[in-house]
């Protein structure tokens, strides 16, 4: 019976532990997730978690997930489906099965078993349009552009305090967007590495570091060099060179770090 005990203390000071190590510490978390496709983790200052797109890896992202997000943690803010296309749908539909989310934003057409599942959770979908913003616990997610049809996307502004976090996810449509943030500090923005990036509208915006992703597929991929990329901020990550990288703010500075050295 004593041994028993001491087993049962033993479990509960190891899940204490645990705990006491996944707690939220006030800071904003933008996490690039090293999988096949496209997925955008955020964790917010007070410890939500929203989950941009997904890959097209359900398993893979799942053993991602359970990196960032507490054991106990069965629920989402929010998910976002920013284009219909194996790149993103069947990461993001394996993480429903998991994680019930509180809101989804979605293109209008999307449908399906994504949208199947949902309605099973009984969980409220948004059509995503320009204009939309997500409190997502201080940290705010607007929707600039969204382009829906064969080079769909979207291009999405997350804001905390001084600092903005820029994701771009798709086909020309955005650039307008772009042309809205002119002059103006981006302090991390994540976009595709098969899009040019002689856009002149990239070079008027004050990018401190680009983080590209993999999922937005061209009919001809921009053949830029690394040395080239690298002239669009001091810093320059891609998953495939640095696993996840993960973007840590306390609203005033930020610290990029990655996975792999």
């Amino acid at each position: 019976m004593q041994q028993r005990l001491w087993w049962f203390t033993g479990l509960i000071g190891i899940i204490g532990v645990l705990a006491w190590h996944q707690r939220p510490d006030g800071n904003l978390h933008v996490i690039l997730l090293p999988t096949a496709g496209d997925a955008i983790l955020i964790q917010s200052p007070g410890g939500s978690f929203t989950l941009i797109d997904g890959g097209r890896d359900p398993i893979g992202l799942a053993v991602e997930l359970g990196k960032y997000l507490p054991f106990w943690q069965r629920r989402l803010a929010a998910v976002v489906l920013t284009r219909i296309d194996d790149q993103r749908v069947p990461g993001q539909l394996g993480a429903l099965r998991r994680y019930q989310p509180t809101l989804a934003l979605a293109p209008a057409d999307v449908g399906g078993e994504w949208r199947a599942v949902l309605h099973d959770l009984a969980v409220p979908i948004r059509h995503l349009q320009p204009g939309q913003q997500l409190d997502l616990g201080g940290t705010r997610l607007r929707v600039l552009a969204v382009h829906e049809g064969e080079e769909g996307g979207a291009v999405l502004a997350l804001e905390y305090r001084a600092i903005r976090v820029l994701i771009h996810t798709g086909g020309s449509s955005g650039d307008a967007a772009l042309a809205t943030l002119a002059g103006q500090p981006i302090d991390l923005l994540i976009y595709p590495w098969q899009r040019p990036i002689d856009n002149p509208l990239l070079d008027q915006l004050r990018v401190q570091a680009v983080a590209f992703s993999t999922g937005f597929q061209a009919a001809e991929p921009a053949l830029h060099t690394l040395y080239e990329r690298r002239q669009l901020a001091p810093q320059v990550y891609h998953p495939k060179l640095d696993g996840a990288i993960r973007l840590i703010s306390d609203g005033r500075a930020i610290k990029i770090t990655t996975q792999l050295p």
